[in-house]
């Protein structure tokens, strides 16, 4: 049968025909679809969202342990996060197949950096696969645990957000019935690194890496193409369709395990072929491997570009010299990214604006404090990093006697994610760090996932839910406060006590997400045109409800959650709340 899938959905499906028995991952754009999916339809799988992307590798590298085939998937920037488990997985092996998902987002769509995770791949020395499109992706995880098994070694599967997006046509099978058995060897220290044990897994994995590239030499994984023969292509994933449409008349060489490269195929289609190019997606991992082996590139990165996207005109106009397609598009309105109508963060953003604090952010939808007219932002580094960077600029602080003010801003998924670690820290170290928590009740910026915080499982099933307080005092801060984040005075009063405080400290922002069933969901408010100044202190808030259009300040009452804020800075009492009643 044939369905319609995206590849991310197509990954899930690939581990469910697969037999895996275990799933698991932290959200993140691209790859947040594989495990909502497999938790949605494949109830076959043990799926769990998981405290951070290191979390979600060690978990799945231990059911591959104990016998069960398992999958770990996180975006390129969370494989930062679960290098470590990596890189000594590769030298200890598996029992059964253990595939690692990492969807990298070339042309930073939604991260901070677009980093080539196939270099992850080189550098611990693990087998990656790149498929091309959603068929391939299905394909490539079924045989992903089949090289992992086969191998005894981890496998990357690396994705790109246009292939975790783009949906394709998919043929469907009949997944492998299999029961699990917990299975573990002790296999004379395979699973231990000490040190005299791992000299003797890093031997064992360079010859695995050997027969590997022999295996690749004639895997179906790989697609020879054979044309004109006076230009040959080597290339990968989704950048083999933009080649097909910009060199139609040349051969092509696609890979499908891109590390490590099949040398006697590559030198093979050089024979054949009068020149030859390679041309990738970011970084040259597959160039810098066939150079190595000393066969000849007659252009690569020489030509190809080595950040952003890659397209049909991009090529066209480096090898072609054709320009670029242009397209007239009518002019938009400007619509920077904002924090959206009614969200519990604004207050907190507004306050600190106006308390001439220094902000160190994270990652996550409040990173738009730092956008205008917050301006409440001031560094934003990678996930948890916000408390850290706080505490070095409290080190410097009492290094200079200096009483600048200086804050921390984690969202409730990211502070257990890796933020813990730093408020443990603040307090070892006694550094006068003040930390607010922005507890909306969920996993935003992904797409709405549960977490600790929520009390809720992936399927929906209800778990313990983790006391913030609780945990903020069990690692020794004392002064810990909630406050209600749409209340302006007791934001202000609260944040001022903290900022005084001469030891760490935390505030709790408690408020639902505006676009949970939960959040604030108030009747809407409207400008009384008679009582208006056109001060425009309201636009102060950011809210995209609120606009003037030259002449007048208005509420538009489709977008206005009736959370009070434009009421509360409005200071001429022409902001009110229509009646409940009101049609």
């Amino acid at each position: 049968m044939k369905v319609l899938l995206s590849g991310n959905e197509a990954i899930a499906r690939g581990a469910f025909e697969a037999n895996c028995a275990v799933a698991c991952a932290y959200p993140g754009t691209p790859s947040t679809e594989i495990l909502e999916t497999i938790g949605k339809s494949y109830p076959e799988i043990s799926s769990a969202w998981t405290a951070n992307e290191k979390t979600a590798l060690e978990t799945a590298y231990g059911a591959a342990m104990a016998g069960g085939r398992a999958l770990a998937c996180m975006k390129h920037v969370g494989l930062n996060v679960a290098a470590d488990p990596l890189f000594t997985a590769a030298y200890n092996g598996v029992k059964k197949g253990f595939v690692i998902v990492t969807a990298d987002d070339p042309s930073m769509h939604s991260s901070q950096n677009e980093q080539d995770n196939r270099r992850y791949g080189v550098f611990a020395k693990i087998p990656v696969l790149e498929p091309a499109n959603s068929q391939e992706a299905k394909d490539f995880t079924k045989l992903a645990f089949q090289i992992s098994e086969a191998f005894d070694i981890p496998v990357i599967i690396r994705l790109t957000t246009l292939i975790s997006h783009t949906k394709t046509v998919v043929e469907i099978n009949d997944p492998i019935r299999e029961e699990t058995k917990f299975e573990f060897d002790f296999a004379d220290g395979k699973f231990m690194s000490l040190p005299y044990l791992a000299r003797i897994h890093h031997k064992q994995l360079e010859e695995k890496i050997k027969k590997i590239r022999e295996y690749n030499n004639t895997s179906e994984l790989n697609k020879l193409e054979m044309k004109d023969t006076r230009l040959g292509i080597v290339t990968s994933a989704l950048t083999y369709n933009y080649v097909k449409e910009a060199f139609p008349e040349a051969s092509i060489l696609k890979l499908g395990m891109v590390f490590p490269i099949p040398v006697k195929l590559i030198e093979d289609f050089r024979s054949k072929v009068e020149k030859m190019y390679v041309i990738e997606e970011l970084e040259p991992v597959i160039e810098e491997q066939i150079k190595f082996f000393n066969i000849k590139v007659d252009a690569g990165k020489d030509k190809v570009p080595i950040y952003f996207e890659l397209s049909v005109d991009i090529l066209n106009e480096i090898f072609h010299n054709k320009k670029q397609k242009t397209y007239e598009v009518p002019e938009l309105p400007s619509r920077p990214p904002v924090l959206c109508p009614g969200c519990p963060h604004r207050g907190v953003y507004f306050s600190l604006n106006k308390s001439k604090s220094y902000v160190n952010g994270d990652i996550g939808c409040y990173t738009l404090g730092f956008m205008p007219p917050l301006n409440a932002m001031h560094t934003c580094i990678c996930m948890g990093a916000s408390i850290t960077n706080a505490n070095g600029f409290e080190m410097i602080k009492q290094r200079a006697n200096d009483d600048t003010k200086v804050v921390a801003t984690i969202g409730d998924s990211t502070f257990i994610h890796s933020g813990i670690t730093g408020l443990i820290d603040a307090v070892y170290n006694k550094l006068n760090t003040t930390v607010i928590i922005l507890d909306n009740d969920i996993t935003a910026m992904t797409g709405h996932q549960p977490n600790p915080v929520t009390g809720i499982k992936i399927n929906g099933e209800k778990t313990t839910r983790l006391d913030l307080e609780k945990v903020c005092k069990a690692v020794g801060v004392k002064e810990v406060d909630r406050i209600n984040p749409y209340d302006l005075k007791e934001t202000k009063e609260v944040l001022n006590k903290h900022l005084n405080l001469k030891e760490p400290s935390v505030i709790i922002s408690s408020a639902p997400c505006a676009l949970l069933p939960t959040g604030v969901k108030n009747p809407p408010y409207y400008i009384d045109q008679d009582a208006c100044t056109k001060c425009k202190a309201c636009l102060k808030i950011g809210c995209p409800a609120i606009f003037y259009d030259g002449e007048k300040v208005y509420i538009d009452r489709f977008l206005c959650t009736g959370c009070s804020l434009c009421a509360q800075v409005c200071p001429f009492n022409a902001i009110k709340q229509e009646d409940s009643n009101d049609k």
